[in-house]
């Protein structure tokens, strides 16, 4: 999915509202290391978010720690779904 789609969610009753983007998921994927998971997750959302949102996150970040690992799967999940792959040989 190439283009940019706004997934509205609601995140222990804080409601958010991103629009992902393929150069910011990019950048999510080549920032992230086996030791370095964490802050490109929280990069990646503070790419992504409206604006209007972002104080929210901000908070729900300070609130609960690693909730954005939860939050990039939902939105990941949405964006980029999971492709049906079949190998013939």
């Amino acid at each position: 999915m190439s283009k940019s789609k706004k997934i509205i969610m609601t995140v222990a009753g804080v409601g958010l509202s991103f629009e992902p983007n393929k150069t910011a998921y990019n950048n999510l994927i080549n920032e992230m290391t086996m030791t370095n998971k964490v802050a490109p997750m929280a990069t990646y959302l503070g790419r992504i978010v409206d604006a209007e949102s972002k104080e929210a996150l901000n908070k729900l970040m300070e609130d609960y720690p690693g909730c954005e690992m939860q939050i990039v799967e939902k939105v990941n999940e949405i964006y980029s779904p999971k492709l049906e792959i079949e190998v013939k040989n």
